[in-house]
């Protein structure tokens, strides 16, 4: 009772008063108006806002019967779809009711669309999950163009994998070793989403950091699966992105040949690739080091971000997030992201918020050359 009259208060700051007002009512001289003391009530309680994400029943009634869209930022067939979906399979069962569960893309502007969509028309009724590429929470840092989001709003369920940036070039281009990269002729293309985007900054972070490799960015794909059909039709000579989604787009091109990792753009090497060298190594300054650090890696743990609209129940919140993590623990999951192989390494939302925080916190003289580098 008494959380219900603070919440009153809270959305309607004359309910006190009326309150006051019921009390006189119960004086035996007022007894002939009490059908005004209820219409009075009546007209307080339709005039109530919806109380925005409030839950007084159990999650488990919350949720029963209805239906949760993950909405993915990004095109059918990439690394972002393939997680959502697989997550999508077994997701219902462990949260409680059992609602059922779709995906749906919406892609554009590089991510943007998705967060713009998900900041200012999805309802925090717990019903809407986005999953986008945590890198447009540093673009929001910088003031990139296009965005009508506060990241800092967002309420974060967390990550289903870690990410390990590398940069893959198919045998067409002739480009498949760092040695024959740096002797080029020509600037390799590598294909781009959108700023803040993975393929985007981190090929925009290696020509940064490494000026005489010589490289252009060709923005403008819907996705990464997208970037591959463009690079194995030559309009491309590769792209740079996680590991596990080259690995997932390109395994058949790799295991003959037709396509190398040539570059990890990590801290430290994945252990799947003892023999490809690190972009730190070639790096030739502290600000070069700088720029590869906060531009990629200190990111890289927010790539595969699934995250809900501002404003959301702290209950729903708390349930979904420990929906998300029972999931990823999920042995038929844990079979199923194995067969396709998908990594698995968890990082739950409390510790997003943490990172999300820490990037808010960044210098300004590093936002601003992080912007010269990743804003075009």
């Amino acid at each position: 009772m008494a959380r219900s009259r603070e919440a009153l208060n809270h959305h309607f700051p004359n309910f006190a008063a009326l309150a006051s007002l019921r009390e006189k009512f119960r004086n035996p001289i007022l007894r002939p108006l009490r059908f005004l003391r209820l219409t009075l009530f009546g007209l307080l309680a339709a005039s109530l806002p919806p109380l925005s994400g409030m839950v007084t029943s159990t999650t488990h009634d919350y949720y029963k019967g209805k239906t949760i869209r993950f909405i993915v930022a990004f095109s059918p067939g990439g690394t972002f779809d393939a997680y959502t979906r697989v997550i999508a399979r077994h997701f219902g069962k462990h949260v409680p009711g059992n609602p059922t569960i779709v995906v749906e893309n919406m892609t554009g502007a590089g991510g943007f669309i998705q967060a713009n969509f998900m900041y200012q028309r999805a309802k925090p009724d717990g019903l809407t999950i986005g999953n986008n590429q945590g890198s447009f929470i540093l673009q929001q840092i910088m003031g990139a163009r296009g965005i009508e989001f506060d990241s800092r709003k967002f309420e974060f369920i967390g990550v289903p994998t870690e990410f390990h940036p590398v940069c893959a070039l198919t045998k067409a281009s002739g480009l498949t070793t760092m040695e024959r990269w740096f002797a080029a002729k020509e600037p390799a293309k590598l294909g781009g989403i959108g700023p803040g985007t993975g393929p985007s900054d981190i090929a925009r972070t290696i020509k940064a950091a490494l000026p005489t490799l010589p490289s252009r960015v060709i923005d403008g794909y819907k996705g990464a699966a997208d970037v591959r059909l463009a690079a194995d039709a030559g309009e491309l000579a590769g792209f740079c992105a996680a590991w596990e989604g080259i690995k997932l787009l390109w395994r058949k091109s790799i295991d003959s040949g037709d396509v190398s990792v040539v570059l990890q753009v990590a801290p430290k090497k994945h252990p799947e690739l003892p023999n490809v060298p690190l972009a730190i190594d070639f790096a030739k300054s502290d600000e070069a080091k700088q720029i590869l650090k906060y531009a990629v890696q200190d990111v890289a743990v927010l790539q595969y971000l699934y995250f809900l609209p501002p404003a959301t129940n702290k209950e729903i919140l708390r349930t979904l997030r420990k929906s998300f993590l029972d999931t990823l623990k999920d042995p038929e999951f844990l079979a199923e992201m194995n067969k396709a192989n998908l990594a698995v390494t968890p990082v739950g939302g409390e510790t997003i918020e943490g990172i999300v925080s820490g990037l808010f916190k960044l210098d300004a003289g590093m936002v601003a050359r992080l912007k010269s580098v990743l804003v075009p």
